[in-house]
């Protein structure tokens, strides 16, 4: 049986090695760890100590549009890493994940902020891929 992890983005990101208690996945990858949608896009990381250290590793990190925030674009942007999220507290936005299959996601409330600042058609059609799967993202 197909885990989340046999998705080719996150075979990429698990090659990296990165110490799982370091990073979260944030944006749309919550809820494709919870089945709710099928195609991540990509996958977001948020990242400190050792885990943005090996990052910086395999690339260079250059400013993401949000909130003095460093962002490293890996393996043609499928995986995303970043050393913020937003103006989220990275440490706690990381350390109050969910744990599925190992490994981090940031927390479904910190996903329904985002999309709704986002407010692009996908971020709305996942807040309502949320409702329907009984999370209301109006919290």
């Amino acid at each position: 049986m197909a885990t989340i992890l046999d998705h080719p983005f996150m075979r990429l990101l698990l090659s990296l090695d990165l110490p799982r208690e370091d990073y979260a996945v944030a944006g749309s990858g919550p809820l494709f760890a919870r089945g709710w949608i099928t195609d991540p896009g990509d996958i977001d990381v948020v990242a400190r100590g050792a885990a943005w250290e090996i990052a910086t590793e395999h690339g260079r990190p250059a400013p993401a549009p949000q909130c003095d925030v460093q962002l490293i674009s890996l393996f043609d942007g499928s995986i995303e890493v970043l050393d913020g999220w937003f103006c989220e507290k990275r440490d706690a936005l990381i350390d109050s994940a969910d744990v599925i299959d190992g490994i981090r996601f940031v927390t479904l409330d910190v996903v329904a902020r985002t999309k709704r600042h986002l407010n692009r058609p996908r971020d709305v059609e996942h807040l309502l891929v949320m409702h329907v799967r009984g999370w209301d993202p109006s919290l």
